[in-house]
């Protein structure tokens, strides 16, 4: 088996927030290497049950073996955008329980050299979280217009020479195609002035593409909405993000169902259904000194957690 390595980011504080029961239903969004859906398992044992998605197939193989002594657990080659044709096949009209995301890339896939996340190590253009996928970051920087390119990098990267990158992917594939990380990074380098910081020029186009190759902004919107239909009263959200943008959506997915009411100012009399959310912590939890001194990245992740209240 290949193998897996995976950081669980804020393990006990993310699984603490599902409030774990016995006999219950839980969803664990996000697989990875195991550690969040092993906790939850743990807590809820003998008679709940977990049904964990990922669509790595590393993964899976990685958590198959640390969880199989487990006899309550269905995992689910699947993306967790299909959860609700997911959950419906196996029978499950509630999750009465709790669901958990975790947002954050696995080290793994970060650094394993031939998936392309990083521009450190020659590899492919890829960056796809599922390899069974036809489309990747080759297309976006081959054949994305030169102002598609400058749209996802001032959106999901912020970077701010967006256009100027944007033109020199454009002018260089003109005489030749772009099939590396490390050749990408070297016209990103060449296309931006040199100032003084630690974040490689690089970082935030990658992740830009990143985003783009595996939809994950609007993966994670419209499965938040979809998860609202899915829950039981007193069933809560469990979010952990790793950067501003993913953060952003959730907090205003969490805040529109957590609000009494959408009426314009002019409307005399509010029309608007109870809310679906209370939320249990208005401000992110954030990792730990000791965490963030073990596993340096875990910095940026921010804990974000929503009780259904609907009947």
């Amino acid at each position: 088996m290949k193998e897996f390595t995976h950081y669980t980011v804020m393990k006990n504080e993310a699984v603490d927030a599902l409030n774990c029961r016995n006999g219950l239903i839980y969803v664990d969004c996000t697989l990875g290497g195991g550690g969040h859906s092993e906790l939850i398992l743990q807590r809820i044992s003998p008679n709940g049950h977990l049904i964990a998605f990922d669509i790595d197939q590393d993964a899976i193989d990685a958590a198959s073996e640390r969880l199989k002594e487990y006899k309550n657990l269905t995992i689910v080659k699947d993306s967790y955008t299909n959860i609700k044709s997911v959950l419906k096949n196996l029978g499950i009209d509630k999750i009465t329980g709790g669901v958990l995301f975790d947002l954050g890339a696995s080290y793994h896939q970060l650094t394993k050299q031939e998936r392309g996340f990083s521009f450190s190590k020659e590899a492919p253009l890829d960056m796809r979280f599922n390899k069974d996928s036809d489309f990747s970051a080759y297309n976006i920087v081959n054949e994305y217009s030169e102002d598609e390119l400058v749209k996802i990098f001032s959106e999901y990267g912020e970077e701010r020479f967006s256009k100027r990158i944007a033109k020199a992917i454009t002018e260089h594939r003109k005489q030749n195609k772009i099939n590396t990380t490390t050749e990408l990074a070297e016209i990103i380098l060449n296309a931006t002035p040199r100032i003084k910081t630690s974040i490689h020029p690089a970082t935030r186009v990658f992740q830009a593409i990143r985003i783009e190759v595996n939809h994950e902004l609007q993966n994670v919107k419209n499965t938040l909405n979809d998860v609202l239909d899915l829950l039981e009263f007193g069933a809560i959200i469990s979010v952990i993000s790793f950067h501003s943008l993913e953060d952003r959506v959730v907090k205003q997915v969490f805040k529109y169902h957590s609000t009494r009411c959408h009426c314009e100012k002019n409307q005399m009399i509010c029309t608007c259904p109870p809310p679906i959310l209370e939320l249990v912590n208005k401000k992110p939890i954030m990792a730990s000194e000791q965490e963030i001194r073990e596993n340096p990245p875990s910095r940026s992740a921010k804990l974000r957690i929503a009780k259904c209240i609907r009947r």
